[in-house]
Protein backbone atom coordinates (compact mmCIF):
# COMPACT_ATOMS: atom_id res chain seq x y z
CA UNK A 1 0.00 0.00 0.00
CA UNK A 2 1.50 3.38 -0.56
CA UNK A 3 0.23 7.08 0.18
CA UNK A 4 1.26 10.13 -2.23
CA UNK A 5 0.67 13.54 -1.01
CA UNK A 6 0.43 16.58 -2.68
CA UNK A 7 -0.36 20.08 -2.43
CA UNK A 8 -3.34 20.02 -5.13
CA UNK A 9 -5.53 17.13 -5.61
CA UNK A 10 -7.25 17.05 -8.61
CA UNK A 11 -9.77 14.41 -8.49
CA UNK A 12 -11.52 14.87 -12.29
CA UNK A 13 -14.96 13.74 -11.07
CA UNK A 14 -18.20 15.34 -11.94
CA UNK A 15 -17.82 18.45 -9.24
CA UNK A 16 -14.19 19.16 -10.36
CA UNK A 17 -13.20 18.67 -6.51
CA UNK A 18 -10.36 19.67 -5.26
CA UNK A 19 -8.22 18.69 -2.41
CA UNK A 20 -5.42 21.13 -0.82
CA UNK A 21 -2.70 18.85 1.30
CA UNK A 22 -4.49 15.64 -0.32
CA UNK A 23 -3.70 12.47 -0.62
CA UNK A 24 -4.20 9.14 -2.33
CA UNK A 25 -3.48 5.74 -0.84
CA UNK A 26 -3.87 2.93 -3.25
CA UNK A 27 -2.21 -0.82 -4.19
CA UNK A 28 -2.96 -1.59 -7.76
CA UNK A 29 -6.48 0.05 -6.76
CA UNK A 30 -7.54 3.14 -5.60
CA UNK A 31 -8.32 3.04 -2.01
CA UNK A 32 -8.95 6.13 -0.41
CA UNK A 33 -8.90 9.95 -1.20
CA UNK A 34 -9.37 12.63 1.27
CA UNK A 35 -7.35 15.25 3.58
CA UNK A 36 -3.02 13.77 3.56
CA UNK A 37 -3.23 14.23 7.73
CA UNK A 38 -6.99 11.83 7.80
CA UNK A 39 -5.45 9.23 4.58
CA UNK A 40 -2.02 8.80 7.09
CA UNK A 41 -3.84 8.29 10.48
CA UNK A 42 -6.42 5.86 8.57
CA UNK A 43 -2.88 3.78 6.93
CA UNK A 44 -0.17 4.16 9.42
CA UNK A 45 1.61 0.88 7.68
CA UNK A 46 1.67 2.21 4.17
CA UNK A 47 4.50 3.69 2.43
CA UNK A 48 4.72 7.58 2.13
CA UNK A 49 5.94 9.64 -0.63
CA UNK A 50 5.48 13.45 -0.32
CA UNK A 51 5.29 14.72 -3.88
CA UNK A 52 6.40 18.25 -2.09
CA UNK A 53 5.43 21.76 -2.29
CA UNK A 54 3.56 22.71 -6.08
CA UNK A 55 2.83 19.67 -6.56
CA UNK A 56 -0.29 18.20 -7.97
CA UNK A 57 -1.62 14.66 -7.92
CA UNK A 58 -4.45 13.75 -10.52
CA UNK A 59 -5.61 10.35 -13.10
CA UNK A 60 -2.70 9.56 -15.70
CA UNK A 61 -3.57 11.26 -19.09
CA UNK A 62 -5.62 9.25 -21.45
CA UNK A 63 -4.72 9.58 -25.12
CA UNK A 64 -7.65 7.39 -27.57
CA UNK A 65 -6.64 7.79 -30.82
CA UNK A 66 -2.67 7.85 -31.57
CA UNK A 67 -0.76 6.75 -35.17
CA UNK A 68 3.06 5.41 -34.34
CA UNK A 69 3.32 3.64 -37.50
CA UNK A 70 4.61 7.04 -38.82
CA UNK A 71 6.40 8.39 -36.45
CA UNK A 72 9.35 8.68 -37.89
CA UNK A 73 8.49 11.50 -39.79
CA UNK A 74 9.61 15.33 -38.76
CA UNK A 75 10.24 17.49 -42.39
CA UNK A 76 8.95 14.36 -44.74
CA UNK A 77 5.46 14.75 -45.03
CA UNK A 78 3.60 18.25 -46.45
CA UNK A 79 0.77 20.05 -44.00
CA UNK A 80 -1.55 22.90 -45.56
CA UNK A 81 -4.03 20.92 -47.03
CA UNK A 82 -5.05 17.11 -46.34
CA UNK A 83 -5.15 16.07 -49.75
CA UNK A 84 -1.65 17.07 -50.38
CA UNK A 85 -0.47 15.72 -47.27
CA UNK A 86 -2.34 12.27 -48.01
CA UNK A 87 -0.23 12.55 -51.34
CA UNK A 88 2.86 12.97 -49.42
CA UNK A 89 1.71 9.69 -46.45
CA UNK A 90 1.21 7.81 -49.64
CA UNK A 91 4.88 8.86 -51.46
CA UNK A 92 6.80 8.51 -48.26
CA UNK A 93 4.94 5.58 -46.56
CA UNK A 94 7.65 3.02 -47.17
CA UNK A 95 10.45 4.81 -45.69
CA UNK A 96 9.05 6.43 -42.82
CA UNK A 97 7.62 2.59 -42.17
CA UNK A 98 11.41 1.65 -42.43
CA UNK A 99 13.18 4.07 -40.52
CA UNK A 100 10.62 3.47 -37.08
CA UNK A 101 10.68 0.05 -36.47
CA UNK A 102 10.62 -1.56 -33.11
CA UNK A 103 13.41 0.45 -31.02
CA UNK A 104 12.10 3.51 -32.60
CA UNK A 105 8.82 3.02 -31.52
CA UNK A 106 9.18 2.27 -28.00
CA UNK A 107 11.48 5.12 -27.60
CA UNK A 108 8.00 7.28 -28.50
CA UNK A 109 5.94 5.25 -26.06
CA UNK A 110 8.55 5.56 -23.31
CA UNK A 111 7.90 9.87 -23.96
CA UNK A 112 4.27 8.98 -24.04
CA UNK A 113 4.71 7.71 -20.81
CA UNK A 114 7.27 10.72 -19.74
CA UNK A 115 4.55 13.16 -20.34
CA UNK A 116 1.96 11.48 -18.28
CA UNK A 117 -0.18 9.87 -20.18
CA UNK A 118 -1.00 5.91 -18.83
CA UNK A 119 -3.43 4.97 -21.44
CA UNK A 120 -3.62 5.08 -25.21
CA UNK A 121 -5.83 4.07 -27.86
CA UNK A 122 -3.04 2.62 -30.77
CA UNK A 123 -4.68 2.83 -34.54
CA UNK A 124 -2.86 0.66 -36.21
CA UNK A 125 -2.93 -0.19 -40.24
CA UNK A 126 -0.07 -2.64 -40.40
CA UNK A 127 0.58 -4.21 -37.47
CA UNK A 128 4.09 -2.82 -37.35
CA UNK A 129 3.65 -1.22 -33.60
CA UNK A 130 2.04 -4.51 -32.27
CA UNK A 131 4.64 -5.53 -30.49
CA UNK A 132 6.55 -2.69 -28.71
CA UNK A 133 2.71 -1.45 -27.08
CA UNK A 134 2.60 -5.10 -25.59
CA UNK A 135 5.68 -4.76 -23.95
CA UNK A 136 5.08 -0.89 -23.31
CA UNK A 137 4.17 -0.23 -19.21
CA UNK A 138 1.15 1.86 -21.00
CA UNK A 139 -2.10 0.66 -20.88
CA UNK A 140 -3.23 0.04 -24.74
CA UNK A 141 -6.56 -0.20 -26.68
CA UNK A 142 -5.03 -1.62 -29.80
CA UNK A 143 -7.42 -0.30 -32.72
CA UNK A 144 -6.71 -3.06 -35.36
CA UNK A 145 -8.04 -0.95 -39.04
CA UNK A 146 -9.56 -2.42 -41.63
CA UNK A 147 -10.06 -0.29 -44.55
CA UNK A 148 -10.68 -0.11 -48.72
CA UNK A 149 -13.16 1.16 -50.58
CA UNK A 150 -13.11 -1.34 -53.94
CA UNK A 151 -16.14 -4.11 -53.66
CA UNK A 152 -14.18 -6.68 -55.45
CA UNK A 153 -11.29 -6.47 -52.56
CA UNK A 154 -13.28 -6.89 -49.73
CA UNK A 155 -12.50 -10.39 -49.07
CA UNK A 156 -8.81 -9.89 -49.32
CA UNK A 157 -8.92 -6.75 -47.07
CA UNK A 158 -10.74 -8.62 -44.25
CA UNK A 159 -8.87 -11.31 -44.30
CA UNK A 160 -5.86 -9.41 -43.72
CA UNK A 161 -7.71 -7.57 -41.09
CA UNK A 162 -8.62 -10.88 -39.33
CA UNK A 163 -5.54 -12.06 -39.48
CA UNK A 164 -4.20 -8.97 -37.36
CA UNK A 165 -6.95 -8.98 -34.70
CA UNK A 166 -6.62 -12.38 -34.28
CA UNK A 167 -2.44 -11.97 -33.29
CA UNK A 168 -3.67 -9.41 -31.47
CA UNK A 169 -5.48 -11.17 -29.32
CA UNK A 170 -2.87 -13.54 -28.18
CA UNK A 171 -1.41 -10.85 -26.78
CA UNK A 172 -4.74 -9.48 -24.62
CA UNK A 173 -4.75 -9.08 -20.99
CA UNK A 174 -5.99 -6.35 -18.80
CA UNK A 175 -3.36 -3.49 -19.73
CA UNK A 176 -3.69 -4.66 -23.81
CA UNK A 177 -7.38 -4.76 -25.14
CA UNK A 178 -8.00 -5.49 -29.03
CA UNK A 179 -10.24 -3.57 -30.27
CA UNK A 180 -11.37 -2.89 -34.11
CA UNK A 181 -11.00 1.06 -36.30
CA UNK A 182 -12.92 1.59 -39.30
CA UNK A 183 -10.92 3.96 -41.09
CA UNK A 184 -13.09 6.21 -42.51
CA UNK A 185 -16.44 6.68 -45.02
CA UNK A 186 -14.51 8.16 -48.21
CA UNK A 187 -11.80 4.58 -48.03
CA UNK A 188 -13.87 1.74 -45.94
CA UNK A 189 -16.33 0.02 -48.32
CA UNK A 190 -20.13 -0.77 -46.19
CA UNK A 191 -19.40 -4.52 -46.62
CA UNK A 192 -16.17 -4.25 -45.30
CA UNK A 193 -17.36 -2.29 -42.58
CA UNK A 194 -20.28 -4.53 -41.46
CA UNK A 195 -18.30 -7.34 -41.27
CA UNK A 196 -15.26 -6.30 -38.36
CA UNK A 197 -18.47 -4.10 -37.03
CA UNK A 198 -20.38 -7.19 -36.17
CA UNK A 199 -17.07 -8.77 -34.62
CA UNK A 200 -16.94 -5.57 -31.99
CA UNK A 201 -20.78 -6.19 -31.30
CA UNK A 202 -20.00 -9.64 -30.28
CA UNK A 203 -17.17 -9.45 -28.53
CA UNK A 204 -17.62 -6.41 -27.09
CA UNK A 205 -14.96 -4.37 -28.75
CA UNK A 206 -14.37 -0.40 -28.49
CA UNK A 207 -14.16 1.07 -32.11
CA UNK A 208 -12.22 4.07 -33.31
CA UNK A 209 -13.13 5.67 -36.91
CA UNK A 210 -12.34 8.90 -38.50
CA UNK A 211 -15.23 11.00 -39.74
CA UNK A 212 -15.57 14.37 -41.06
CA UNK A 213 -11.41 15.37 -40.75
CA UNK A 214 -11.34 17.63 -44.45
CA UNK A 215 -13.68 20.00 -46.23
CA UNK A 216 -12.39 17.56 -48.97
CA UNK A 217 -14.52 14.72 -47.29
CA UNK A 218 -17.36 16.89 -46.77
CA UNK A 219 -17.48 17.30 -50.56
CA UNK A 220 -16.65 13.82 -51.45
CA UNK A 221 -19.30 12.11 -49.31
CA UNK A 222 -21.93 14.46 -49.86
CA UNK A 223 -21.87 15.12 -53.49
CA UNK A 224 -18.53 12.93 -54.99
CA UNK A 225 -17.02 16.81 -55.83
CA UNK A 226 -13.95 18.03 -54.62
CA UNK A 227 -10.58 17.77 -54.34
CA UNK A 228 -11.25 13.54 -53.43
CA UNK A 229 -12.35 13.53 -56.78
CA UNK A 230 -9.05 14.00 -58.47
CA UNK A 231 -7.12 12.10 -56.19
CA UNK A 232 -9.62 9.08 -56.80
CA UNK A 233 -8.81 9.39 -60.57
CA UNK A 234 -5.28 9.28 -60.00
CA UNK A 235 -5.69 5.88 -57.79
CA UNK A 236 -8.98 4.34 -58.80
CA UNK A 237 -10.75 6.06 -61.71
CA UNK A 238 -14.37 5.90 -61.84
CA UNK A 239 -14.46 5.79 -58.28
CA UNK A 240 -18.17 7.11 -56.63
CA UNK A 241 -18.51 7.69 -52.91
CA UNK A 242 -19.49 4.14 -51.52
CA UNK A 243 -21.32 5.82 -48.35
CA UNK A 244 -23.89 8.48 -47.43
CA UNK A 245 -22.81 10.10 -43.99
CA UNK A 246 -25.95 9.64 -42.57
CA UNK A 247 -25.77 5.83 -43.59
CA UNK A 248 -22.36 5.79 -42.30
CA UNK A 249 -22.77 6.60 -38.64
CA UNK A 250 -25.66 4.28 -38.46
CA UNK A 251 -23.26 1.59 -39.18
CA UNK A 252 -22.04 1.95 -35.53
CA UNK A 253 -25.22 1.79 -33.40
CA UNK A 254 -25.10 -0.51 -30.43
CA UNK A 255 -21.37 -0.35 -30.65
CA UNK A 256 -19.00 1.61 -28.20
CA UNK A 257 -17.68 3.83 -30.80
CA UNK A 258 -15.08 6.73 -30.98
CA UNK A 259 -15.24 9.44 -33.85
CA UNK A 260 -12.24 11.15 -34.58
CA UNK A 261 -11.72 14.62 -35.99
CA UNK A 262 -15.18 15.31 -36.82
CA UNK A 263 -14.35 19.26 -37.94
CA UNK A 264 -16.83 19.38 -40.81
CA UNK A 265 -19.73 17.30 -39.12
CA UNK A 266 -23.01 18.69 -39.07
CA UNK A 267 -24.69 19.84 -35.61
CA UNK A 268 -27.47 16.91 -36.41
CA UNK A 269 -23.91 14.47 -36.79
CA UNK A 270 -22.93 15.83 -33.52
CA UNK A 271 -25.60 14.79 -31.55
CA UNK A 272 -26.08 11.20 -32.97
CA UNK A 273 -22.32 10.61 -32.66
CA UNK A 274 -22.85 11.44 -29.05
CA UNK A 275 -26.03 8.99 -29.14
CA UNK A 276 -23.52 6.40 -29.98
CA UNK A 277 -20.20 7.27 -28.42
CA UNK A 278 -17.83 10.37 -28.21
CA UNK A 279 -15.90 12.47 -30.16
CA UNK A 280 -12.35 12.34 -30.32
CA UNK A 281 -10.55 15.90 -30.98
CA UNK A 282 -7.53 16.46 -31.97
CA UNK A 283 -6.40 20.14 -32.76
CA UNK A 284 -3.19 19.88 -33.92
CA UNK A 285 -3.41 17.89 -36.41
CA UNK A 286 -6.50 19.97 -37.76
CA UNK A 287 -4.55 22.98 -37.97
CA UNK A 288 -1.68 21.48 -39.33
CA UNK A 289 -3.92 19.27 -42.24
CA UNK A 290 -5.76 23.10 -42.32
CA UNK A 291 -9.55 21.21 -41.92
CA UNK A 292 -11.50 23.25 -39.49
CA UNK A 293 -12.25 23.99 -36.39
CA UNK A 294 -14.17 21.21 -33.71
CA UNK A 295 -16.97 22.68 -32.43
CA UNK A 296 -16.40 22.03 -28.18
CA UNK A 297 -18.52 24.09 -27.35
CA UNK A 298 -21.59 21.60 -28.91
CA UNK A 299 -19.43 18.29 -27.32
CA UNK A 300 -20.46 16.75 -24.08
CA UNK A 301 -18.73 13.71 -24.73
CA UNK A 302 -15.38 15.35 -25.46
CA UNK A 303 -11.99 13.45 -25.51
CA UNK A 304 -8.87 14.74 -26.59
CA UNK A 305 -5.59 12.83 -28.89
CA UNK A 306 -2.72 14.01 -30.72
CA UNK A 307 -2.93 12.10 -33.98
CA UNK A 308 0.63 10.83 -35.11
CA UNK A 309 3.60 12.42 -35.83
CA UNK A 310 2.73 12.15 -39.37
CA UNK A 311 0.28 15.27 -38.81
CA UNK A 312 1.90 16.72 -35.22
CA UNK A 313 5.55 17.36 -33.45
CA UNK A 314 4.16 16.14 -30.24
CA UNK A 315 2.13 13.13 -28.49
CA UNK A 316 1.91 14.97 -25.02
CA UNK A 317 -1.44 15.99 -24.41
CA UNK A 318 -0.48 19.10 -22.31
CA UNK A 319 0.72 20.32 -26.03
CA UNK A 320 -2.62 18.97 -27.03
CA UNK A 321 -4.73 20.81 -24.38
CA UNK A 322 -2.51 23.89 -24.96
CA UNK A 323 -3.09 23.99 -28.39
CA UNK A 324 -6.90 23.61 -27.91
CA UNK A 325 -6.57 26.54 -25.37
CA UNK A 326 -5.12 28.72 -28.12
CA UNK A 327 -7.44 27.32 -31.13
CA UNK A 328 -10.65 28.29 -29.21
CA UNK A 329 -10.61 31.87 -28.57
CA UNK A 330 -14.00 32.38 -28.14
CA UNK A 331 -14.75 29.96 -24.68
CA UNK A 332 -13.36 31.79 -21.66
CA UNK A 333 -9.78 29.66 -20.55
CA UNK A 334 -10.81 28.64 -16.96
CA UNK A 335 -13.97 26.64 -17.93
CA UNK A 336 -12.13 25.53 -21.19
CA UNK A 337 -9.38 23.92 -19.33
CA UNK A 338 -11.74 22.17 -16.99
CA UNK A 339 -13.23 20.54 -20.16
CA UNK A 340 -10.20 19.84 -21.71
CA UNK A 341 -8.62 18.13 -18.96
CA UNK A 342 -12.16 16.36 -18.07
CA UNK A 343 -11.50 15.10 -21.97
CA UNK A 344 -8.35 14.22 -21.21
CA UNK A 345 -9.03 12.03 -17.83
CA UNK A 346 -12.58 10.95 -17.14
CA UNK A 347 -13.85 10.87 -20.73
CA UNK A 348 -10.80 9.61 -22.20
CA UNK A 349 -11.13 6.46 -19.59
CA UNK A 350 -14.95 6.44 -20.05
CA UNK A 351 -14.58 5.93 -23.97
CA UNK A 352 -12.16 3.07 -23.97
CA UNK A 353 -13.89 1.36 -21.15
CA UNK A 354 -10.87 1.65 -18.67
CA UNK A 355 -11.90 1.83 -14.87
CA UNK A 356 -9.34 5.24 -14.76
CA UNK A 357 -9.62 8.54 -15.32
CA UNK A 358 -11.11 9.53 -11.89
CA UNK A 359 -9.50 9.37 -8.56
CA UNK A 360 -12.38 7.09 -6.72
CA UNK A 361 -12.37 4.35 -4.33
CA UNK A 362 -11.74 0.89 -6.65
CA UNK A 363 -10.48 2.58 -9.46
CA UNK A 364 -7.03 1.91 -11.48
CA UNK A 365 -3.90 3.36 -9.56
CA UNK A 366 -3.20 5.15 -12.73
CA UNK A 367 -1.88 8.51 -11.50
CA UNK A 368 0.80 11.17 -12.36
CA UNK A 369 1.60 13.80 -10.16
CA UNK A 370 2.82 17.33 -12.10
CA UNK A 371 4.82 20.23 -10.28
CA UNK A 372 3.99 23.97 -10.46
CA UNK A 373 6.41 26.53 -10.79
CA UNK A 374 4.87 28.76 -7.83
CA UNK A 375 1.74 28.68 -5.41
CA UNK A 376 -1.56 28.79 -7.02
CA UNK A 377 -2.59 32.15 -5.75
CA UNK A 378 -6.21 31.32 -7.01
CA UNK A 379 -7.85 27.72 -6.35
CA UNK A 380 -9.99 28.72 -8.75
CA UNK A 381 -7.41 28.79 -11.52
CA UNK A 382 -5.56 25.50 -10.88
CA UNK A 383 -6.72 23.67 -13.96
CA UNK A 384 -5.90 26.69 -16.10
CA UNK A 385 -2.68 27.16 -14.78
CA UNK A 386 -1.86 23.37 -14.76
CA UNK A 387 -2.41 23.46 -18.44
CA UNK A 388 -0.31 26.45 -18.70
CA UNK A 389 2.82 24.97 -17.15
CA UNK A 390 3.13 21.32 -16.90
CA UNK A 391 5.33 19.93 -19.68
CA UNK A 392 5.71 16.50 -18.02
CA UNK A 393 5.29 14.38 -15.46
CA UNK A 394 7.24 14.31 -12.15
CA UNK A 395 6.40 11.13 -11.01
CA UNK A 396 3.88 8.30 -13.05
CA UNK A 397 2.22 5.14 -11.47
CA UNK A 398 0.39 2.80 -13.75
CA UNK A 399 -1.63 -0.26 -12.10
CA UNK A 400 0.16 1.45 -8.53
CA UNK A 401 3.87 0.93 -10.21
CA UNK A 402 6.03 3.46 -9.91
CA UNK A 403 6.83 3.76 -13.80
Amino acid sequence: MTIIRADYVMRMNESFEIITDGAVVFDAHIQAVGKAAAIRDAYPDAEFIDAGEKSVLLPGLVNPHVHLEFSANRTSLAYGDFIRWLRSVIVHRDALSEACKEICMKKVLDTIVQSGTTTIGAVSSFGFDMKPCVHSPLNVVYFNEVLGSNPAMVDALYANFLGRLDESKQYARKSFIPAISVHSPYSTHPMLAKKALEIAREEGMVVSTHFMESPAERAWIDSGTGDFAAFFEDFAPGSKPVNTAQGYLSLFRNVDTLFTHATQATDEELALMQEIGYITHCPVSNRLLHNGRLAVEKVEKLTLGTDGLSSNISLSLWDEMRAALWMHTTLEPNQLAKQLLTAATREGAKSLKREAGVLEVFKDADLIVAQLPETVAHIEDLALQTLLHVKEAKMVFIAGERI
